[in-house]
């Protein structure tokens, strides 16, 4: 890619902040082979006048599922409805969305791991045989009905795919991980988007927002979001290499991505507790934080690019770590509030 400055030309100057996110495959930057693969069944199930079969996408948050299910209906050219897996607390809550589906159209139910036994056995004749059974009535006087549904296709995402049941997971014909992007993904999609944010950005600054931003193309768009305020508020409102690292540095994000939270695990880890081993328990206890944030929110990125390790001792602080870190575990003032 060139050096050169990329000038937005969004075609709504008023609308400052629109959606990000892409509403065709074409538009999509990253996971080629899930998209190829996608697009052979859209094309087959089209060709075959047929429904496209249930798809189940996993991965971590931030990375495209829910993007893919905004695209998928758009290249089918039919309706989508949303649904969250928390808030299906029973079958009634997915009766009304199942039954007032039209033919051929998707159904999207975003952390579909956090759906009730109840609710999940519901799903299992929904997708197989297109119907459900409605029992009417309590007691003696309770009789079922079975109702009749137009074809539809299902797609769940999910962050912790090992947390479905093998009969649901089972149901899915096409399933599809979504891996991390790569610097030259995220630099593309800072580049598109800081366009779309009618911001005027050069590439040193995109590949240095993207280098922070974690592999995770939701992560980027909040990183250029920042930027893009601090140009506006402290310099000439364009995004360059510079304005870029004096933003990214206020916020506290060093240059491995590291927040505040990430920084103050590690320093605890190191000084604290000398390097590990050290429970999860011990280090959020000195963090003043709950031990489920740290390993659900802190942890995965930190293991992810080996600043830690797990052993069945505790977590350990490796070398890399401490070379990040420096001595002792100091930054030396890095991010000091003076």
């Amino acid at each position: 890619m060139s050096r050169e400055k990329i000038l937005s030309n969004h075609p709504n100057p008023q609308d400052d902040d629109p959606k990000l996110r892409p509403s065709r495959m074409s538009e999509m930057i990253g996971q080629r082979k899930v998209i190829e693969r996608l697009r052979i069944a859209i094309e087959a199930a089209k060709k075959r006048n047929d429904v496209l079969g249930h798809i189940l996408f996993d991965g971590p948050p931030g990375l495209g599922k829910t993007t893919f299910a905004h695209c998928i209906p758009n290249e089918m050219n039919v309706p989508v409805e949303f649904l969250a897996g928390p808030s299906l607390k029973a079958p009634k809550d997915l009766v009304p969305s199942l039954t007032n589906l039209q033919s051929d159209q998707v159904l999207f139910i975003d952390e579909i791991h956090r759906i009730p036994k109840a609710v999940e056995e519901y799903l299992y004749t929904a997708m197989e045989d297109f119907r459900i059974d409605l029992i009417i009535g309590d007691g003696l006087h309770a009789r079922t009905h079975n109702v009749t549904l137009k074809p539809f296709t299902l797609i769940g995402a999910t962050t912790r795919a090992g947390m479905l049941t093998g009969p649901l997971r089972d149901r899915f014909q096409i399933r599809e991980h979504l891996d991390f992007y790569t610097l030259d993904e995220l630099t593309l999609i800072v580049i598109k988007n800081a366009a779309k944010l009618n911001v005027e950005i050069d590439e040193p600054a995109a590949y240095e927002i993207a280098s922070r931003s974690r592999n995770t193309p939701r992560v980027a768009n909040n990183r250029l979001r920042w930027v893009r305020d601090y140009a506006q508020s402290r310099a000439d409102g364009v995004i360059t290499l510079d304005v870029a690292k004096s933003a990214l540095q206020m916020a506290q994000i060093d240059e491995l991505g590291l927040d505040r939270q990430d920084l103050k695990y590690l320093e605890t880890l190191i000084r604290v507790c000398m390097g590990g081993p050290a429970g999860a328990e011990t280090i959020a206890a000195t963090m003043n934080a709950s031990a489920d944030t740290l390993v659900d929110e802190i942890e995965p990125f930190l293991l992810r690019i080996e600043l830690i390790t797990r052993t069945p001792r505790g977590r350990v602080a490796t070398a890399k770590a401490h070379a990040h870190l420096g001595t002792g575990g100091d930054r030396g003032g890095l991010f000091s509030d003076s």
